[in-house]
């Protein structure tokens, strides 16, 4: 019983935090000075979706194979703008996820790391619906002639790749996540100084696990002819990293690459090597497509030594060693696009495949219809997951 009213305790305690500090923004801007204005959007994702589990895996978990979901994403983006180039950003998100049965793979994308402070809560958490609260964005913003400098929790996103970033050493997203578009925020503080109109040098300190340590980062930027090249490298929990990326364009086709080298701190002998190489073009005003390929040297080759449960997880995003992408969009018309992607492990054969045909109904409405379905021998990477079926509504405000 102490126990209990301990969680609901803590639990109150950040939602009255998080509600003073809206109603501070809310209110409190009417008695700043002119300059100071207040202006807010947001959006309301609703995707009622079906998943398969394979007949496999859902008698070994002992779950049903066939699972209905329904997620309601609600995300709020007040933003306080002060004078000088001094602004206040908050992203607020809600989350409900009503469920028929238990879940094998949770919907939630993966657990959020590199967070001093926990602002996430569940006020309701019962055997079929799930609400959950997190603050994904609170930070100060300054920018100037020379600088432009962030403190708190805020969106940091290197690398040039468009769908993996081994250079994205923070948070990076797992692509096979249809329900969640955001990188999860870092609380940090960040520096960027302007050295020039194509350069610039970005250093990161990200405190983590309760402050008993810290990741430090930097990225240096620049342009040569028609390319844009950038110099990372930092200490990212307890490992050394250096790497680099670059982007540009041949015969009107973009072309990008970043890799990295990562050592343990303690082991410079534990050692591996990421990296991507990729393409796109826009051959025709209606078709997009582009093609990316991973070489991943923190996987393996042998499935039996796959770490699953940390992909599940969010820890990793991949177990295998080699993997392409394809993906295209073609505009239909101008209110309806089709978009299909394809990711394959080269390691095992595994991999999976999505489709999707939305529709603009208004400027501030979109709906659309998807699927995944994922292909593989049994245990390999991507056998685990269910193939899904979804509807969504995306409401923007």
């Amino acid at each position: 019983m102490t126990r209990t009213r301990t969680r609901h305790s803590t639990l109150l305690l950040r939602l009255r935090v998080v509600c003073l500090l809206l109603l501070s923004i809310a209110a409190g801007f009417r008695i700043l000075p002119a300059q100071v204005s207040l202006q807010g959007s947001g959006y309301v994702v609703n995707l009622p979706m079906y998943e398969q589990v394979n007949a496999t895996l859902a008698s070994l978990e002992g779950t049903d194979q066939n699972q209905w979901l329904d997620l309601t994403r609600v995300r709020l983006r007040p933003m306080l703008n002060l004078p000088m180039g001094t602004f206040v950003s908050l992203e607020y998100e809600v989350d409900a996820l009503y469920h028929w049965s238990p879940l094998l793979i949770p919907e939630s994308g993966g657990i959020r790391s590199h967070q001093v402070v926990d602002l996430t809560w569940d006020p309701v958490n019962t055997d079929r619906l799930s609400v959950l609260h997190f603050v994904d964005r609170l930070f100060i913003r300054s920018v100037g002639t020379w600088t432009d400098i962030t403190l708190g929790r805020q969106r940091i996103s290197w690398g040039t790749g468009r769908i993996w970033n081994p250079t994205d050493l923070f948070n990076p997203l797992n692509p096979t996540v249809f329900s969640k578009i955001e990188k999860d925020g870092v609380d940090a503080a960040t520096v960027k100084v302007f050295l020039g109109e194509f350069s610039d040098v970005t250093v990161v300190a990200n405190p983590d696990n309760h402050f008993k340590r810290t990741n430090f980062g930097f990225r240096a930027r620049t342009n040569v002819e028609e390319f844009d090249l950038s110099l990372v490298g930092g200490r990212f929990d307890d490992r050394l990293v250096i790497g680099g990326d670059f982007a540009g364009s041949i015969i009107g086709a973009g072309i990008r690459g970043e890799g990295i080298v990562s050592a343990s701190r303690h082991d410079l002998h534990s050692n591996f090597v990421k990296f991507i190489l990729g393409a796109d073009n826009q051959f025709t005003p209606e078709l997009y497509a582009l093609v990316e390929y991973q070489f991943n040297g923190q996987g393996t080759s042998d499935r039996s030594q796959y770490a699953i449960q940390d992909v599940l997880e969010g820890k990793l995003l991949n177990v295998g060693r080699q993997y392409l992408a394809v993906s295209a969009n073609y505009l239909i018309d101008p209110l309806l696009t089709a978009s299909v992607a394809t990711i394959t492990s080269l390691t095992d054969g595994s991999g999976y495949v999505y489709v999707l045909l939305s529709y603009s109904w208004t400027e501030a409405l979109t709906v659309g219809v998807g699927g995944e379905y994922f292909h593989g021998d049994a245990f390999d990477e991507y056998w685990y997951y269910p193939d899904a079926v979804f509807l969504r509504g995306d409401i923007f405000f």
